[in-house]
């Protein structure tokens, strides 16, 4: 999980520092914006957990490092190193309450199959992402990235340098107004994919294939070592004592 994880932060760096289709100010900035807003959503979603739970995961900080860098994508080449920081601070937080909490204490949520909290960590911090990215974006950045468009300079900005005020909040509609679009999209086209699909296989096992898990799909389980189910009390490599080359063994 967590090779995949690095791999994945690797490719995603790729991703937006490549967005410019060159070399150059905005790819740079992007990287970095990428680096920053993920490191720092992960320190908090982590910290969080720690204050809470008083336990950290791994797998919490792989969420954290998801819903910072698809909060970032939005806007990496267009805010500033500081605007990331915040974004990280907000992706770490915000979709960890939504997982944490009010997953928890939703009944709908509850009857939903959502094992990897892709609700949490593509939609809210996708969702996120985009309306800050219409507050934080730098108006002579967005002139770099996009030369030819007609994007409005970020909320903050137009309001901190009171100058085209209207062009913020009209930027701040066009944000929300993708965010439902792109949802009606997916919902529509994910609802004609599950109906086609649903035609040749079941889209969900029954409840006595779930409860037997992987044995009542593969024929084995996934994850259980030298026994069924069966828990060590202590790692056994901690039982090894280490072993030095001769290489290494002093004369």
């Amino acid at each position: 999980m967590l090779g995949g994880a690095g791999f994945l932060w690797l490719g995603w760096t790729g991703f937006n520092g490549g967005a410019p289709f060159a070399a150059g100010r905005i790819a740079a900035l992007a990287i970095v914006n990428t680096h920053l807003c993920t490191a720092t959503s992960l320190l908090v979603w982590v910290s969080l957990d720690m204050i809470f739970y008083e336990k950290s995961s791994v797998i919490g900080a792989v969420q954290g490092m998801i819903t910072g860098l698809v909060c970032i994508t939005p806007g990496a080449g267009i805010v500033e190193p500081w605007g990331a920081l915040l974004m990280g601070a907000m992706s770490g937080s915000i979709p960890w309450y939504t997982m944490m909490v009010l997953h928890r204490r939703s009944a709908f949520f509850q009857s939903v199959d959502d094992t990897l909290g892709v609700f949490h960590t593509h939609a809210v911090a996708g969702v996120l992402g985009g309306v800050l990215s219409g507050v934080l974006a730098k108006p002579n950045l967005l002139r770099l990235m996009y030369p030819k468009g007609q994007y409005g300079p970020g909320l903050f900005y137009s309001i901190s340098e009171m100058n085209h005020l209207h062009l913020g909040f009209r930027q701040i509609f066009f944000q929300l107004l993708g965010a439902v679009c792109i949802t009606v999209w997916n919902v529509i086209i994910t609802t004609i994919i599950c109906i086609f699909i649903s035609r040749f296989i079941n889209l969900r096992m029954n409840e006595e294939d779930l409860e037997v898990g992987d044995d009542a799909v593969h024929g084995e389980e996934a994850y259980a070592l030298w026994g069924d189910g069966e828990t060590m009390k202590k790692s056994l490599h901690l039982r090894i004592p280490p072993r030095l080359s001769s290489f290494w063994r002093p004369v």
